[in-house]
């Protein structure tokens, strides 16, 4: 008898619903998890929307490049966290992909700058999501030896939620914990 052990997968409906991402809007994506996310959500924005990537490396770089070519998509990448290159108020949505621990992984102070960024380049009104690790569930749960959340410093401080508040988001909540996966959401308000 072999027994599966689900992951998430990067094409899940519920990651994408998260997202709440509709055709038109303007996405900025920052960092790259997996080879086809980041496409398919790009994908989501239409031929009348506008995607970007934004990641910290080369290895990055090839990776959203690979994701893009899965879709079908034109998505500019750019290398480098901070400062983006973009004009302030210009993006509807914000996804961070932080399921392998990019926020959790980078020092305090260029984690407050990079979602700095990313605020001010998010119009008034738009969102940012963080899709971060949380812990296993059910049998993978039982089975592993590492919970693959992110580390306990990290999440004792309230995970992606305090440094989103930190960087001016407000609200910033936790819209759902599953298949090993935190989806937290911040709001760039008009005021």
């Amino acid at each position: 008898m072999a027994f599966f052990l689900r992951k998430t997968h990067p094409r899940d409906p519920l990651t994408v619903d998260m997202t709440g991402i509709r055709m038109g809007e303007r996405l900025l994506q920052v960092g790259a998890d997996d080879d086809r996310l980041p496409g398919t959500l790009a994908a989501k924005v239409g031929l009348s929307g506008e995607n970007a990537m934004v990641v910290a490396d080369a290895a990055g770089a090839h990776l959203a490049e690979r994701a893009a070519r899965r879709a079908g998509v034109l998505m500019p990448v750019h290398t480098g966290l901070a400062p983006l290159p973009f004009a302030a108020d210009h993006f509807d949505l914000a996804v961070v992909h932080s399921r392998h621990g990019l926020l959790s992984g980078l020092d305090a102070a260029l984690r407050r700058t990079l979602l700095a960024e990313v605020r001010r380049v998010v119009r008034p009104g738009g969102r940012v999501i963080v899709f971060e690790r949380g812990a296993a569930e059910g049998l993978a749960r039982l089975l592993s030896t590492d919970s693959g959340a992110d580390p306990e410093s990290y999440r004792s401080a309230g995970g992606a939620e305090t440094p989103l508040r930190e960087a001016g988001f407000k609200p910033v909540r936790l819209l759902a914990e599953r298949n090993g996966v935190r989806f937290v959401e911040g709001l760039k308000s008009s005021s």
